[in-house]
């Protein structure tokens, strides 16, 4: 009788390691089969005018990031500056760059984690960071809205899933990276209390997001207000769509791992600075690695409540004078490390972007379909 028990057991199990191999191999193949039926890509039309849009607003973010540049040169003193650049210790460099590398990474698995929860579970990893990575050079767009076309590309992937919720996915990564630097910068806002009421204010916006999305009810009922607005009406199903995949993205459970990975790729940005600041002739000390997390994570966080494009100015403006006030850098000390750790940072990802864009031409429509 244990022999017989046993064998069922053993039958039972492998049924069920094929039964996941299976569903796996299920997963993949629609994918293929989705990816195989949009080779066409999508009307040339529409293709125009998506590339057309794509093309003004990075144009004018990479203009306005040139400005900001020059603007903070010439305001410290180019000169000053460009001799921090010949003293900079260029072999720490590499380090900055591969600890923005391992945020991305990350961020990218916590993209992916985000498309599982609104139901894309057949869009596989690695087209989940294409499309995380072809959203960078977006990040210079103003308030950086132009991601929310990451809805669209989610969409492309993955049909069943609605551009309004694919959209969701962007906020929820807005807001789980502002809640992971402002855990990153708690210790600095209690040692610099100054600091606290853009703190605070951000918090509670970002929490206030959140637990409107959980009160069911209450978000039901303000839906229903909305369909009933003469202009926001039309839009009532793309906002129930939108509304649905961020009730999943704030469930606590979500929020809590999405936070957890951000604190812990954000860290790496705030290393990689702190690097930037060894490089520059900052004494080694764990007050000043603590200073240099807090100083990009809060600078971070102006930025984003800027609205402006990439934080363009902004977080320039946050990082030099927090270098100024708490390190006590001269001012073209503080300018050389700002423009070397928004270049390893913002204008890094702004490449990898672009070389993503050149290896997706699906997602950009730039394979139009016949007739």
């Amino acid at each position: 009788m244990g022999a017989i028990v046993q064998r069922l057991r053993r039958r039972a199990g492998r049924d069920a390691r094929h039964g996941a191999k299976n569903r796996q191999t299920s997963h993949r193949g629609a994918y293929t089969a989705h990816r195989r039926g949009h080779r066409r890509g999508i009307p040339a039309d529409k293709a125009k005018r998506v590339n057309q849009s794509l093309t003004r607003k990075l144009i004018a973010g990479l203009l306005f990031g040139f400005l900001v540049i020059l603007a903070l040169a010439l305001l410290s003193d180019i000169r000053a500056v460009s001799q921090q650049m010949v003293n900079f210790r260029w072999a720490l460099y590499p380090l900055a760059l591969a600890l923005t590398l391992f945020n991305y990474v990350l961020r990218g698995f916590k993209f992916h984690y985000y498309l599982r929860q609104i139901g894309a579970q057949n869009i596989p990893l690695k087209a989940s960071l294409r499309i995380f990575v072809a959203g960078f050079p977006l990040a210079v767009t103003p308030g950086k809205a132009g991601e929310a076309i990451k809805g669209i590309w989610i969409h492309h992937d993955a049909p069943k899933i609605s551009v309004a919720r694919g959209v969701s996915v962007v906020l929820a990564e807005r807001i789980s990276d502002g809640l992971a630097v402002l855990l990153l910068s708690t210790a600095g806002v209690v040692a610099y209390p100054q600091y606290w009421p853009i703190f605070a204010f951000v918090l509670a916006a970002l929490v206030g997001i959140i637990i409107v999305s959980q009160i069911r009810p209450l978000a039901l009922a303000l839906l229903d207000l909305f369909a009933r607005l003469p202009l926001i009406g039309r839009f009532s199903p793309s906002l129930r769509e939108f509304y649905e995949g961020s009730f999943a993205l704030f469930r606590p459970g979500a929020t809590l791992i999405a936070t957890g990975l951000g604190a812990i790729s954000w860290l790496g940005e705030g290393i990689g600075f702190y690097f930037i600041l060894l490089g520059l002739g900052v004494t080694s000390s764990w007050q000043h690695l603590a200073l240099a997390v807090f100083i990009l994570s809060f600078s971070t966080v102006v930025g984003a409540v800027s609205a402006l494009p990439g934080g363009l100015g902004a977080a320039e403006a946050s990082i030099s004078a927090m270098l100024i006030l708490l390190l006590g850098m001269d001012a073209g000390a503080a300018a050389a490390a700002t423009l070397l750790v928004r270049f390893a940072t913002l204008w890094f990802g702004v490449l990898l972007g672009l070389a993503a864009w050149y290896f997706s031409r699906d997602l950009l429509g730039l394979q139009p379909a016949d007739g």
